[in-house]
Formats: C-alpha cells, sequence, structure tokens
C-alpha cells in the first residue's frame, strides 16, 4: 500500500479519495452525461458510494492509488483519476555480472510501471485544461519522484474521444487488445493501449507545459 499524496497545479489539486467525497462526487457526475458512453461513471448516491467503497478496497490491496480532483478556483469536487495497475519489478538471480541486486520489494516500494485510468470529469470543465494539469501532475509524480519506467493509458477503441486525447499528451499508440473487458455499454469491450516510457518523458513533459501554459495564458484551456 502506497501513502496517498496530494498533488497540486494551477487549476487543481488532486487529492486521496475517501468515502467523505461521495455527495461532491455524485454531483461533478450528475451534470451533462452525454460524453460517458464509454466511461464506467457512477450515477446517483448508491452508485457513488459503490464506485468509491471500490477504488479504496483496490487502494487498500495496494492496486491503485486514487484521487478526486478539485477545482482551485470554484473549491469544488470535478472529477476522479488515479494509479492502477500498479506493480514492482523484483529481478531474479541469477544477477548479470557487475549488477547489483536490486532492493527487496516492500509495501512502500515504488511501482516500477504504473497506469493512469479511471479518469472522468464534469461536463462543465471538460475540454479545458484539466485534464492537462491532472495527467502532467499524475505523470510528474511517477516518472520523477517513484521513477517509474511506463507508463499505460488505455482506452476503449470506440472512443475517438478520448484515444485523440492521449495522443495529444504525446503516448505512443501500442495496439488493440480485442475483447479485452466488459464494456460501460453492457457489451465486451476491445481496448486502445497507449504508453510513455521514462526516455519518453523530458519531451512529453514539455508539451504538456507548452499546452496549459498556451491555454492559460489565452484564456482558452484545451
Amino acid at each position: 500500500m502506497l501513502t496517498p499524496v496530494r498533488l497540486r497545479g494551477r487549476l487543481v489539486c488532486l487529492e486521496p479519495m475517501t468515502i467523505d467525497h461521495v455527495n461532491d462526487l455524485c454531483n461533478a457526475a450528475s451534470e451533462d452525461r452525454s460524453t460517458y458512453t464509454y466511461t464506467n461513471v457512477p450515477f446517483g448516491l448508491e452508485e457513488t458510494k459503490r464506485y468509491i467503497e471500490g477504488a479504496l478496497m483496490s487502494f487498500a490491496k495496494g492496486r491503485a492509488l486514487p484521487f478526486v480532483v478539485r477545482h482551485i478556483e470554484t473549491d469544488r469536487i470535478i472529477g476522479t483519476t488515479r494509479f492502477l495497475d500498479l506493480e514492482v519489478f523484483s529481478w531474479p538471480p541469477p544477477w548479470p555480472p557487475g549488477v547489483a541486486k536490486g532492493p527487496t520489494p516492500t509495501d512502500e516500494t515504488p511501482p516500477s510501471v504504473a497506469e493512469i485510468g479511471s479518469t472522468w470529469f464534469a461536463s462543465s470543465v471538460q475540454r479545458t485544461g484539466v485534464n492537462t494539469e491532472c495527467k502532467l501532475l499524475m505523470l510528474t509524480h511517477a516518472f520523477e519522484s517513484w521513477h517509474t519506467i511506463r507508463v499505460t493509458l488505455k482506452t476503449d477503441a470506440r472512443n475517438t474521444r478520448s484515444r485523440s486525447s492521449i495522443q495529444r499528451l504525446g503516448a505512443t499508440f501500442e495496439g488493440i487488445r480485442r475483447a479485452h473487458a466488459p464494456a460501460s455499454d453492457g457489451g465486451i469491450r476491445d481496448t486502445a493501449y497507449f504508453s510513455i516510457l521514462a526516455e519518453e518523458w523530458p519531451a512529453v513533459r514539455t508539451n504538456l507545459i507548452e499546452r496549459l501554459q498556451k491555454g492559460l495564458s489565452s484564456d482558452i484551456q484545451k
């Protein structure tokens, strides 16, 4: 289980998710829901409560680090995101000549690889700088605090809006995993996979900072 962290930017603050966020998160999910066709977004107080309980259970098992997203200017909870599919690599012996044995993984060992996902925002803040800054904060933490070697992002292959957003981040498209998982609409979805490697992070970071600064300076956040 990793220690919860708080990640603050200029637009948003990512706060560790707790059950106390149920009302605020329910309100965020209750705006125009037309963009949630391919996304698992809870509807109503009971669904939101179960949604948070599931996220906290994954956290307790060391599988995820869930956040709620607070909009700094309005002090509103406007959505959620999380690190998930966390994995710590353990190199088995025999170790190659000249390569030192790595530390034995513990509950506090940062993940070698991680995924950013389960992300959704209230409709009123979509197509703004919120998603860009969330990804910048999370990727910075993954690559510069955890020293993660890969971050995965994935989405329903039919979700062209989400795929375009991920590609604009600078992530590399890896391919489609067919019949991968249950879809939010009740079917079986193919999943589009993307990734960012540690050596690609400096270029991705520059891209995200430039996009965010351009949006802030023009008051048109994209």
